[in-house]
């Protein structure tokens, strides 16, 4: 018998350390791969009927708000305050279908396992990107 514990695991019928590892760096590129394809990705929500349009990209950052001319002209507190709850409802909106988004360009990769870039199968529509939906 030898010191080395592998020994008996490579070869023929063992484990292939590096068939697995080529593997893994397969994988690992091709999820970078989606990952750039989804910060370039760019999804729109509305509230309001239309008045307030929000675009975050494909792993939930907020790109950009967009305010309906006319909807909105800030004289009183409680205009601006629908105003700020229109944005909100808005972000939600898109964070959820950049989500789905994620979910489904990810999920193959991942395996659906925490740390590996796509959510956990019941981590919810907040698990990737940022949190600002939460905040409310």
């Amino acid at each position: 018998m030898t010191d080395n514990p592998f020994e008996g695991l490579g070869g023929e019928g063992g484990f292939d350390l590096q068939g697995l590892l080529q593997q893994a760096q397969q994988m690992q590129e091709q999820l970078e791969s989606a990952q750039e394809r989804l910060a370039d990705a760019r999804v729109d929500g509305t509230a309001g009927g239309g008045a307030v349009t929000v675009t975050v990209n494909g792993i939930g950052e907020l790109q950009s708000v967009t305010v309906k001319p006319g909807t909105f002209d800030g004289s009183s507190d409680d205009d601006l305050s629908d105003l700020g709850d229109l944005v909100v409802a808005a972000y939600r909106d898109a964070k959820a279908q950049a989500d789905t988004l994620a979910s489904s360009a990810l999920g193959p990769l991942s395996g659906g396992m925490p740390g590996l870039g796509g959510p956990s199968p019941d981590a919810g529509p907040g698990a990737l990107g940022s949190s600002l939906g939460d905040a409310t």
